[in-house]
């Protein structure tokens, strides 16, 4: 009889158990607190209330970064909720006031994208446009069902200064429809005033922080001004580029980037705010390229950014990358430079604004009008823009431990 035989089946390898370290990593929760998600001007950012977060400030940091999403050597954040650009890595924390001339606190927090820093140093105008609003939707500042408009003062904790809010309410909380538009921002809504009272010295204590006009790094020229946050300011000429530069243009330059980071770092020195360059924070100071608009380079021309249209070209960084509008403290600090005689503005503004209320300012997604109010000698008591803001969504936001 033909027996078969089944033929013989290789030992089967022994399932590998993973460590208990690891077993624990993968099975656990993860961690979640209430948060708020708001378009402010033209960036973003994740808002907390402060009551929410651990009392221990050192805490927030690996929380924040968790939700952002940083660090990413990829450099996209998908992971969180940042965009990959600075404008987008963002978080504002918003509680109580501890300044009697003020509703709330509000600290504003910028993290950087690749690398680990959790950098509380300087405001943001554009958020800032959103701390009224999420004050009114999260109660932190009551208004009542018929009210059609709130007023909420701000205290901003990273400078120290007071910020006025103004906008329409609908039902209690802040209205998104409107007809008002900002350059950098598709669409329409509701408009948003922002004050912002005696912005001089918000990091510094003084206007001029060096105590000169003008100083020279690398052999440039440049006017370093502290008004809503430190900047640096040095025209196109000097650096030998032109001044409707687009940021991918910025970005591609072969060493200008180097080139306005190592006189930034040295700006940050001699205005006092560190002691060594490798010491100066990645957002102040701000470094800004201005130049005098053309009447005859065609880009301009389409941009409506021509000697009839704007006062003055800008071409802003933040926090190492070309901005794709223009940060509203330093959209305040030009117009505050732009009356300083002698200094790098003022050598590049036309003296007849294009609007008495302010400066107009040429960003690289389109225009902006910054008022000033000026007293008798000269000084800085406040500042005007307008921007827009919009709550994204609120609920539980989620983060894991590293």
């Amino acid at each position: 009889m033909f027996k078969h035989t089944l033929p013989r089946l290789p030992n089967r390898p022994k399932l590998t158990q993973l460590p208990p370290c690891s077993r624990q990593i993968q099975t656990k929760k993860q961690n979640s607190l209430p948060a708020a998600y708001y378009r402010g001007g033209t960036s973003r950012a994740v808002i907390f209330k402060q009551s929410d977060l651990p009392k221990d400030k050192n805490h927030w940091a690996p929380i924040f970064r968790s939700v952002i999403g940083s660090p990413d050597p990829y450099g996209r954040q998908l992971d969180g909720l940042g965009g990959g650009l600075s404008s987008l890595s963002k978080v504002c924390v918003v509680g109580p006031s501890t300044h009697p001339s003020a509703d709330v606190d509000y600290t504003f927090i910028s993290l950087g994208i690749k690398n680990t820093d959790v950098d509380y140093s300087s405001n943001c105008g554009n958020m800032s446009s959103a701390v009224g609003p999420f004050a009114v939707d999260a109660q932190l500042v009551p208004v009542h069902s018929n009210q059609d408009s709130a007023s909420v003062r701000i205290h901003n904790t990273n400078t120290g200064k007071i910020i006025h809010s103004s906008f329409p309410v609908v039902d209690g909380e802040a209205a998104s429809t409107g007809d008002f538009a900002i350059d950098g921002v598709s669409g329409t809504a509701a408009r948003v005033q922002l004050d912002f009272i005696d912005p001089a010295g918000s990091v510094t204590g003084k206007l001029l922080p060096t105590g000169n006009v003008t100083d020279t790094f690398d052999g440039t020229r440049v006017t370093c001004i502290d008004v809503g946050n430190p900047c640096v300011f040095v025209q196109a000429d000097d650096l030998g580029v032109q001044g409707n530069m687009t940021p991918e243009e910025i970005t591609a330059h072969p060493d200008l980037l180097v080139r306005l980071d190592s006189i930034r770092r040295q700006a940050g020195v001699k205005m006092g705010i560190a002691k060594e360059r490798e010491e100066v924070p990645g957002s102040v100071p701000k470094i800004c390229i201005v130049a005098a608009p053309s009447t005859t380079d065609k880009r301009d021309i389409e941009r409506k950014q021509t000697a009839g249209d704007v006062d003055l070209l800008a071409r802003a960084l933040s926090v190492g990358q070309p901005h794709k509008a223009v940060p509203i403290t330093v959209a305040l600090a030009l117009a505050a430079a732009a009356r300083v005689p002698m200094s790098t503005v003022a050598g590049v503004v036309d003296r007849d604004p294009v609007d008495r209320a302010g400066v107009t300012i040429g960003h690289a997604s389109g225009n902006l009008l910054v008022g000033a109010n000026f007293d008798a000698d000269g000084g800085l008591t406040s500042a005007t823009v307008f921007r827009t803001a919009r709550r994204l969504f609120e609920g539980r936001i989620f983060w894991k431990n590293d």
